[in-house]
């Protein structure tokens, strides 16, 4: 049903934690595939790619390059866009699936993004608040997932590879009224 694709830059433990968050969508038959897109040379991720049972693509340039790589490698008719350390809460599996349903029936092109939910380990100081107020001023930022139909994404035009903030421009494409703020929260470390 689903092709997730996360891209690395060679940090273990990030990804890692990612992972097993998707592992009950995997067991659960909606997650077909993950791929993940390495931009540096470490052979790191291509190690956890295969213990993970994950599709490994190694990719040279930017994010929205490797991004734009992943999901013209994905197999599945929807796409889920991860940053390493994005951890989705429990809620996340039997809404991801309505929401498919949901899109399908309806006919109306739309796309999700997660619920922002601030890390409990993360500084509460000055700097989280004011990304906090940042955050509800501008909308919802490329960290919180996307979750799109693979041919509303081509329609799109999908991440401009040479685009600067090409995952902030992608949502801005959207607008408001393809967006759908999905109720499970995701937590990014």
């Amino acid at each position: 049903m689903l092709s997730v694709i996360i891209p690395t830059d060679g940090v273990e433990r990030t990804v890692v934690a990612t992972l097993a968050a998707l592992v009950p969508g995997a067991a659960a038959g909606i997650i077909r595939e993950v791929l993940l897109v390495e931009r540096t040379n470490s052979e790191v991720m291509e190690r956890v790619a295969d213990v993970a049972g994950c599709r490994f693509l190694r990719f040279q340039g930017t994010r929205a390059a490797a991004l734009a790589a992943g999901a013209r490698q994905a197999r599945s008719p929807w796409l889920m866009f991860l940053h390493p350390g994005a951890v989705l809460d429990a809620g996340w599996i039997e809404e991801t699936s309505q929401f498919v349903q949901m899109v399908a029936a309806g006919g109306k092109d739309r796309a999700g993004i997660f619920r922002y939910a601030r890390s409990p380990y993360s500084d509460p100081g000055l700097r989280g608040g004011l990304k906090f107020v940042a955050r509800m001023m501008t909308g919802p930022t490329a960290e919180q997932g996307l979750l799109i139909a693979r041919d509303h994404y081509e329609r799109l035009g999908g991440y401009q590879p040479d685009a600067r903030r090409a995952e902030a421009r992608l949502l801005r494409r959207l607008g408001r009224s393809s967006r759908t703020m999905l109720r499970s929260r995701i937590t990014v470390a």
